[in-house]
């Protein structure tokens, strides 16, 4: 299970996601993504993982067109933080230390 939360910062969006990154849960995180790419440029979009304990290679994948369009994160926990740096590597994108932070 994925719980999906839109966190409105005035300029800015934030989704947080809580659970499983699995399954039928990537394309609602897909969905997710899809309505607020509509309302927000993708650097203006922050995507916080910190809650998330689980990320198939569908979630993966999704995460990296996620970052592909330049879309932030925050990861903070170790599981996350190793996931989203594996990736970045992996695809040659920056990765700012602002992604490893904790959500305030």
């Amino acid at each position: 299970m994925l719980k999906i939360t839109t966190v409105d910062g005035g300029s800015q969006k934030t989704l947080v996601l809580e659970g499983q990154l699995t399954g039928p849960w990537v394309d609602e995180f897909k969905k997710s993504w899809d309505a607020i790419r509509g309302e927000f440029d993708p650097g203006q979009v922050v995507i916080d993982l910190q809650g998330v304990t689980v990320i198939s290679a569908a979630g993966e994948e999704a995460l990296v067109e996620v970052m592909r369009q330049g879309t932030n994160f925050v990861s903070g926990g170790v599981y996350t933080g190793h996931v989203v740096r594996d990736l970045a590597s992996r695809h040659r994108f920056r990765c700012p230390k602002s992604w490893f932070s904790h959500r305030k």
